[in-house]
């Protein structure tokens, strides 16, 4: 016998002692062997698992650049500089760190919009899409953190430019600015901090993905139908039928991947990144990383006070609550079914809302003048509507369309001859 709750006999005699006495490769054994998949699962649903393994691949290069890194303002960016000249495949450990927190924001975005649309975020996933809120946040912190480490150009305006934004906050505002800074402006103190939290944050990260594992294993996995899993007939083992589905979507990611990393290494980046931080020097156009620029957009767009609330501390409120608010999309949305597949009005508002992010990343990638302030107006008033008028408003006009009496039918009647698990045991 193995592990407690496990009748599998481990034929290999040391590892039967071992999980008699600590069950863990009966844990991987159910969780990733065994543990009952919807069998209906399309390629949308490999990026939970590539970015695990992007997280993993940043961590590892993360710490050893840590190594080399010299946090203070003085030697920073001679430090990353020393990097890719002089430590052994330093060029390359920083392209794969670098690079790899675009990949990982465009998994996890595509991740993201995935729910969306197939309503991975209703009953009973609520708190798994909460926990999957709460690592975009801490996402968000480190990758900043992470741009301010260069001490470029871009690197210290952008922290002050970002910092600053908390001065809009009455009352307490300069208070946490100089707390953040550690002192009356961007320098060393701020760099020092940064560099310590953008290390520790990824660990975080790391166990915030495990309670948002355990979340999805207690509540199972949502499918393209969004209906639930009725029995045996609607499952497959995890291993072998989507782990081989996931390695071949980690082949076509790393191709991309190391496309970027060997051959435009560069191509995210802003080339004022590459100017040592001088603080009598700002440059003419200051943008954040492409992955902040939607957000950014949002900032932006609120140009007018109201009653005795800045401009600024308004467009600071809209930033946060552009993220906040996913928390509380499973109360926003009340349709009983899950699928966009099934849901005829839906539809159009969805692909519109997706269309309009990438809008709000162009706008945030503009300078905040002519026609381009009204567009990002425009683009942050149905960002908001979305959530707040269009989803509930949905919730009680739509009439979706009929669901599939059970995933095993779904897929039979799609002409999809893999045996059912059970079935053909």
């Amino acid at each position: 016998m193995a592990g407690k709750g496990t009748t599998y006999e481990w034929q290999n005699g040391a590892v039967a002692w071992f999980d008699r006495r600590l069950p863990i490769f009966s844990m991987m054994r159910t969780e990733l062997v065994d543990y009952p998949t919807p069998r209906n699962l399309n390629y949308w649903w490999n990026f939970g698992s590539l970015a695990g393994i992007i997280r993993v691949i940043k961590i590892g290069t993360g710490v050893m650049l840590a190594m080399h890194y010299t946090p203070h303002a003085d030697h920073a960016f001679d430090s990353v500089e020393r990097i890719m000249r002089d430590v052994n495949y330093g060029w390359l450990l920083r392209y794969m760190h670098m690079n790899g927190a675009s990949m990982f924001f465009v998994v996890v975005y595509i991740h993201m919009f995935r729910g969306l649309y197939y309503g991975s975020y209703k009953s009973p996933r609520e708190v798994l899409w909460g926990l999957g809120v709460i690592i975009l946040l801490l996402m968000m912190a480190t990758a900043f953190m992470g741009y301010v480490l260069p001490w470029g150009q871009m690197s210290f305006w952008g922290a002050t430019v970002i910092t600053n934004l908390f001065s809009a906050i009455p009352l307490v505002g300069e208070s946490i600015v100089q707390w953040l800074w550690g002192g009356f402006t961007v320098d060393n103190p701020t760099l020092n901090r940064f560099f310590s939290l953008h290390y520790l944050l990824p660990f975080l990260i790391f166990g915030v993905v495990f309670l948002h594992l355990w979340a999805l294993h207690i509540s199972k996995s949502n499918n393209p139908l969004g209906i639930d899993i009725k029995g045996p007939q609607d499952t497959l083992p995890f291993t072998p039928y989507f782990t081989i589905k996931d390695l071949f979507g980690l082949g076509v990611f790393l191709i991309i991947y190391l496309f970027f990393v060997f051959f435009a290494p560069n191509f995210f980046g802003e080339p004022d990144n590459y100017i040592k931080a001088n603080p009598l020097v700002t440059p003419p156009h200051i943008v954040p990383e492409w992955y902040f620029l939607p957000f950014y957009a949002i900032l932006r767009a609120i140009t007018f006070d109201i009653w005795f609330l800045s401009a600024k501390l308004l467009g600071v409120i809209a930033m946060f609550a552009a993220v906040l608010i996913l928390f509380f999309l499973p109360w926003l949305d009340r349709s009983p079914v899950r699928s966009g597949r099934f849901r005829p009005l839906f539809k159009p508002f969805f692909w519109l809302f997706a269309a309009n992010c990438i809008l709000l990343g162009v706008v945030g990638a503009k300078p905040p003048e002519g026609n381009w302030i009204w567009i990002g107006q425009l683009a942050t008033a149905y960002y908001f509507a979305y959530f707040l008028i269009i989803l509930p408003l949905l919730s009680i006009i739509e009439r979706p369309l009929p669901l599939p009496s059970s995933i095993s039918t779904a897929v039979t009647a799609m002409g999809i001859g893999v045996p059912a698990r059970g079935v053909a045991e």
